[in-house]
Order: structure tokens, then sequence, then C-alpha cells
């Protein structure tokens, strides 16, 4: 495969595991308490990114989403038991892009995308594409997952329960810089490219035992490089600060 690689500014980001209390108080109780764990997080950490008034494009990632609701949904019709609307409203996967929306007035656009293992690097992809076609609007990046319920098994590379959101917007003061090559390929990776360390800098032994996100996490918090391989596939994130 040809490498792939990119840069985004990011202003800010937060980031919040499945098991904190997640306040989301500027959602209505009516709605609030309707809302699953998975919900709750991801807007939790939404909202944490982004101003009261401000407006932004929103790409919402998660390999299960709602699947935990629609398990539940799926034995309540086996047993032959009614299903709730707001059940089954709540079960799409965008469904917090929907709330999120609502519940701050702003009608901008908003996507969202499941990509397996590698769902969080592809909706970095896709932000990224969406901010160079418009630099003029912050587009907000939310991945909140889950594991998924038990009766499916075991399923490989399964995420870990939390959320993670990252603001893109030109007054940034720093860049996230983000490469996809074959494995063993990232020490190919130039300095001019990610305007930053030469290539022979650059770790090329993943991170061992962290999902996907765990690493772009770590990235964003330590400032370090981070590596994630994944299907043959490598992903390398670094931090670059904004030259003053």
């Amino acid at each position: 495969m040809h490498d792939l690689r990119w840069t985004m500014p990011v202003v800010r980001w937060s980031a919040t595991a499945a098991a904190a209390t997640s306040d989301i108080s500027f959602i209505e109780p009516i709605v609030r308490r309707r809302l699953s764990s998975l919900s709750r997080s991801a807007l939790k950490v939404a909202h944490d990114c982004v101003a009261e008034r401000e407006r932004v494009r929103v790409v919402f990632a998660s390999r299960h989403g709602e699947l935990r609701r629609t398990t539940d949904i799926l034995r309540a019709i086996s047993t032959g038991e009614p299903v709730s609307p707001t059940a089954f409203s709540l079960s799409v996967l965008n469904a917090m892009t929907g709330i999120f929306g609502i519940a701050r007035g702003d009608r901008s656009p908003a996507s969202a995308i499941s990509a397996g293992a590698q769902t969080l690097g592809f909706a970095l992809l896709e932000a990224h594409a969406q901010f160079e076609a418009d630099p003029t609007s912050p587009v907000l990046v939310v991945y909140a997952d889950e594991p998924a319920d038990a009766a499916f098994g075991t399923i490989e590379d399964e995420v870990q329960g939390g959320a993670l959101a990252i603001l893109l917007d030109t007054r940034a003061p720093g860049q996230l810089a983000c490469t996809i090559s074959a494995t063993g390929s990232v020490s190919g990776v130039s300095a001019s490219a990610l305007g930053g360390p030469t290539a022979s800098a650059l770790p090329t032994i993943p991170d061992a035992f962290l999902t996907q996100s765990e690493a772009v996490q770590r990235c964003l918090d330590t400032r370090a490089p981070a590596t994630w391989q994944n299907a043959g596939t490598t992903w390398h994130w670094s931090w670059h600060e904004r030259a003053a």
C-alpha cells in the first residue's frame, strides 16, 4: 500500500474512561435519563471541547456503537416482549450526534464512521478531509466505544470502554501528524512529510497491548510519538508545536 500522511490543527481534546461518571447536565433531564453509558461518555467529551455558542461539524466514530442497546432490543423481540420506540430511536450509530446538535441548537453537518479496530484512525482521516475542504469552521472528532455483549463471543482486537474528543481549528497551538503505511515501512517516512523529527527518530515497534484510541490519546497526553499496528497496516501519530 502507498503511505498516506496528513496533519491536523488540534485546539483541545478530552478523554474519559468508561467507568467515569459523565457530567452531561447540559442535556435536558428527560433526555439524559434515557441515554446509555456510551452516549453519556461521548457527549461529555464533546461538550468539554466546544464552546457554548461555537458551531462545529461532527465526525462520530465507534466500532460497536449502540450495539448493546440493539442486542437488548433483539432479545426483547425473541421473547415476544414489546420494543420501546425510544430504545429503537437511540440504537442507531449516530444517535449521539443528533442529541448533541439538538441540545446546542447547532444544525452543522454530522457524520458517523465505523471501521473495525481502525475506526478512530479513519475518523481522523475523514475529519482532516472535511477540514481541508472548508477550514473556516471547526471539526469535532468524537470517538466512543465499549466492548460488545458477551453473546457475540470473542472479538479480535476488542475495544476498551471510553471516549475521546478532538477539536480541529485554525487557532490550534499545535498539530497532530498522522501516517498510515504497510507494516514495516514506517521507518521510510520523511521528516518533511511529518514536519517533525527525522525518520530514524520515529519508532518502528508498536506500543504493545494498546488499542488504537489508547495510542492516539497517549500521543496527545505525552506529546511523544505513538505507533499502532493492525492487519498489516501501521498507524503512526506525532505531536508538533506550532511555531511562534
